[in-house]
């Protein structure tokens, strides 16, 4: 058998084992959230022909893969047989993470999605925006602009402004109200490459028309990315609507538990880009996953990509769950002396309340024994702003005791944090000011904790704002010699 020969074989081979897994992702589409969620791809031939029937999929953490010969090694890095080669760029643990997350995104429309897993959020940030900011050798002097809404998580505001915008000379077109339509217009132009929307958002729960937008977009012939990091693919799927792509931060709401670091671009095929390779055009996600970040090696590990695979399972449960208890919580403050304002989508109080239920539907609700018919949820994360500014607002965080403080979202816990002194400290006065970020806001997210035990914590954290409040003190800090030792605080 000559060289040539033998690569064909194994792209015969290859095509025959791409259709077994097409055949798969038909069968496994007909199926509904909760069972797509929990199974993915990883179905009973999977398991008994690749790993020893293993019921669970296995966690792979071999660096790469080898080959029964030159030619199959010839042919899996050219990329004409599916092929693992090494883990910086694909891994059996992170092709069934990657597939499951592009069916959930991808579910309740008869759409191809795809998805590139990458390290963290940020990374799927980077991914996602990066190929679009490329310079175009027909236009080497081509001021290059992108447009977004300003209120957007910390560390995305910082990616545009500075790593973007400073340092690359890319102009970024802040959208303040992103429910205004005429001002996403005004900052699209020839050289506007895509437009990009993080909805609802982080903190402010500012939410937009998607449909609008995307429809604007593509009558100027660019994409629409947007980070459904908070809705997720259980109550919100952009690409379903006709985004061309979708960012998740994988650590937050779909690894609730807290354990796994990791992000996602998902991606429909033949987005709409009137920049790029057709290559490119046609599967972006696989674009990404075997060119860009093959070479800048920001895909994710094996172990993160299961661990994200096993929160992901419970999802749609866990997000009903939390968003119930939300609205609890967010009724509670919104009827409290000491809290001015509460933004949380799901009160009718809220301007955009209309908007956002016309987006946010629990996946599968209308089949749900429990509810029978389609019902809004609107998800874990709130804020809300504290009577007496600044000073109140952080005796009330201190005085937090069941309530963790951290910089974190969509945990099985409940978490707050200040945004103007964490998340979104970076970005300054200014850019908090056009984000509606006042230093008087806390953030919370409430988890699957009994929403009376958290409406109690915030309850008397508040009351401690007009007296003292006890403050839990690591070891290292107590004078006492016990761990968890507290002091009284004088406010």
């Amino acid at each position: 058998m000559n060289k040539q020969t033998g690569v064909e074989m194994y792209v015969a081979l290859g095509q025959q084992a791409a259709a077994r897994r097409a055949a798969d992702i038909a069968a496994i589409k007909q199926c509904r959230f909760d069972t797509i969620a929990v199974h993915g791809l990883y179905s009973m031939n999977e398991a008994l022909n690749f790993n020893q029937g293993s019921i669970i999929e296995p966690m792979y953490m071999s660096s790469s893969q080898g080959y029964r010969d030159s030619d199959e090694m010839e042919a899996a890095l050219s990329y004409q047989v599916p092929t693992w080669c090494y883990s910086r760029i694909g891994n059996p643990s992170m092709y069934y993470f990657e597939q499951t997350l592009a069916l959930l995104e991808g579910y309740g429309a008869d759409i191809e999605t795809a998805c590139c897993a990458t390290s963290s959020g940020m990374a799927a940030i980077a991914s996602a925006t990066d190929p679009f900011l490329a310079v175009d050798p027909a236009k080497p002097d081509q001021k290059i602009n992108f447009v977004t809404t300003c209120q957007v998580y910390g560390g995305t505001f910082q990616q545009f402004a500075e790593r973007k915008a400073k340092e690359r000379g890319i102009e970024v077109r802040w959208v303040v109200n992103s429910n205004d339509m005429n001002e996403w217009e005004e900052k699209i132009d020839e050289n506007t490459r895509f437009v990009y929307g993080e909805m609802p958002s982080n903190p402010g729960l500012a939410f937009f028309d998607l449909d609008a937008v995307i429809k604007l977009a593509h009558a100027n012939g660019i994409p629409v990315i947007i980070d459904n990091t908070v809705g997720s693919p259980a109550l919100m799927r952009p690409l379903t609507r006709g985004a061309d792509i979708v960012i998740q931060s994988v650590t937050k709401t779909i690894t609730s538990s807290g354990f796994g670091i990791a992000g996602a671009v998902i991606s429909r095929a033949n987005i709409v880009s009137k920049f790029g390779s057709d290559g490119m055009k046609a599967n972006f996600a696989m674009y990404l996953k075997t060119l860009p970040n093959r070479d800048n090696g920001q895909n994710l590990s094996p172990m993160n990509a299961i661990l994200s695979l096993n929160d992901m399972r419970t999802l749609r449960s866990k997000m009903d769950l939390m968003s119930r208890s939300t609205m609890a919580v967010a009724e509670f403050l919104e009827d409290h002396a000491k809290i001015d304002q509460v933004n949380y989508l799901g009160l009718e109080s809220h301007p955009l309340h209309e908007l956002a239920s016309k987006y946010l539907v629990l996946a599968d609700s209308e089949h749900d024994a429990q509810y029978g018919k389609e019902v809004n949820r609107y998800g874990h994360l709130m804020s809300f702003t504290v009577n007496g500014g600044t000073a109140a607002a952080r005796t009330f965080f201190d005085g937090l005791q069941r309530v963790w403080r951290a910089t974190d979202l969509g945990r099985i816990k409940s978490v707050a944090t200040i945004p103007a002194i964490s998340t979104h400290s970076q970005q300054g006065e200014e850019g908090r000011a056009m984000a509606a970020i006042p230093p008087n806001m806390v953030r919370l997210c409430v988890g699957a904790e009994h929403p009376d035990d958290i409406k109690k914590d915030l309850d008397q954290a508040l009351a401690a704002i007009d007296g003292k409040v006890t403050v839990q003190v690591p070891y290292e800090y107590s004078t006492g010699g016990a761990s968890g030792a507290s002091i009284a605080k004088d406010q």
